[in-house]
């Protein structure tokens, strides 16, 4: 998530390609920049832009849907209620089986706000940034869970020692280890997303013209993915994944340089893209999961997810700028680690050992997790993060000179 999963960064407004339509202030030509929390990082401390305050809204609604999803929408949670959620939240548990469908609005959310917030930068400095917004938070997740697994293994059993090693450098998933959080998929499909966007935007520099290329490829990439139907391409093009991603992408580019059809082209073959492959995941990889869940109220949620990001990319949630939305989006990424087996670990103490009735474990367990994840931003994030980015600049700058 995460999984399962970006970096937020002030979007530098670089000298477009191409001029952009005449917008007002909508579009930067004041020289201020938009600014915006993508799905894994601290809160800026600069003034926020009021009209894009609505995306940290859309990104803890899809965290709290994928917690709903882990808490009361799947089966394996009812080890930790000692009954089965269908049981205990009748209503809910119908609603929360459709909160993992969260991970594909935090999908289309990254592929805005990555190339806004890479717009006008280096390789070295994206590199940079992901990499500090990403890894203290989710190194001190790794902790905490590990530890909860070794006091409570009857919920979740601790991993081995090397695998938990390994789970440190988020390559786990391709060296084939367990994953000490189960989010951590989803940071692993961001990671790739990154790399890709890396070598053929970022390296050269991102532009209009680039960022078309690359979504019209890739989307054609992901279907010639799935005629090949081989692991090693369904890894590197995520055939499943891509279409939410070039949907942000291209929805981006509307914020910033206003509609064409070309653009709206691309969202809409994203968006069909998008439905059939999530749509196609309830029988494919699970043939009783079908049995359980609509294809028709997953296609409302997949569009849904679309039509929200670009509402925000057309202006129309302006309205949305109340600060709180930038603390909550702040606490997004901390919360979305750490929420599934810490909080299993809490629902079962309250549950089971202390008998709390259901409505006041999950709501208690909600906000448990919501202060860990403040923690976890106040006393991490914030010191360490921008500490940790600013060690990697001198190193590189050190090295820039020695290359001299």
């Amino acid at each position: 998530m995460s999984s399962g999963a970006g970096v937020r960064e002030l979007g530098a407004d670089a000298a477009p390609e191409r001029a952009p339509a005449p917008r007002g202030p909508r579009d930067g030509v004041d020289g201020t920049a938009p600014v915006v929390l993508d799905v894994a990082g601290p809160a800026d401390k600069k003034p926020r832009d009021n009209r894009l305050r609505a995306l940290d809204g859309l990104r803890i609604l899809a965290a709290l849907s994928v917690c709903l999803f882990h808490y009361v929408g799947k089966g394996q949670v009812g080890r930790a209620w000692g009954d089965s959620p269908k049981e205990l939240f009748p209503d809910l548990s119908a609603v929360g089986a459709y909160g993992y469908l969260g991970v594909q609005l935090f999908f289309v959310i990254s592929g805005f706000v990555i190339c806004m917030s890479s717009w006008g930068k280096s390789l070295g400095h994206f590199f940079r940034s992901r990499v500090t917004r990403l890894y203290p938070a989710y190194w001190v997740a790794i902790v905490l869970t590990t530890a909860a697994c070794f006091i409570l293994p009857s919920v979740f059993a601790p991993l081995r020692l090397d695998e938990i090693l390994l789970n440190f450098t988020m390559l786990q998933q391709p060296m084939g280890a367990e994953r000490v959080l189960g989010v951590c998929w989803t940071l692993w499909v961001e990671a790739k997303f990154y790399l890709l966007f890396a070598i053929f935007v970022v390296w050269k520099g991102v532009t209009y013209r680039r960022v078309v290329i690359f979504c019209c490829l890739w989307l054609v990439a992901g279907v010639l993915a799935r005629v090949a139907d081989h692991p090693l391409t369904d890894q590197i093009v995520m055939r499943d994944h891509a279409p939410f991603f070039v949907g942000g992408l291209a929805l981006y580019l509307i914020h910033r340089y206003g509609s064409d059809l070309l653009l709206w082209g691309i969202v809409g073959v994203s968006w069909a893209f998008g439905v059939r492959y999530a749509t196609s995941t309830l029988w494919e990889r699970n043939p009783d999961a079908y049995l359980e869940k609509s294809p028709y109220v997953v296609v409302a949620i997949v569009t849904l997810a679309f039509a929200v990001v670009a509402a925000v990319a057309l202006g129309w949630m302006r309205w949305a700028g109340w600060r709180w939305l930038t603390f909550a989006g702040a606490l997004t990424y901390p919360f979305y680690l750490v929420h599934e087996h810490i909080g299993w670990f809490v629902i079962t103490v309250l549950s089971r050992k202390y008998h709390f009735g259901a409505w006041p474990t999950l709501l208690v367990t909600v906000g448990a997790m919501l202060l860990l994840a403040w923690l976890i931003h106040r006393f991490v994030e914030k010191p360490f993060g921008p500490r940790m980015r600013r060690i990697m600049e001198s190193q590189a700058a050190r090295l820039k000179t020695l290359a001299r």
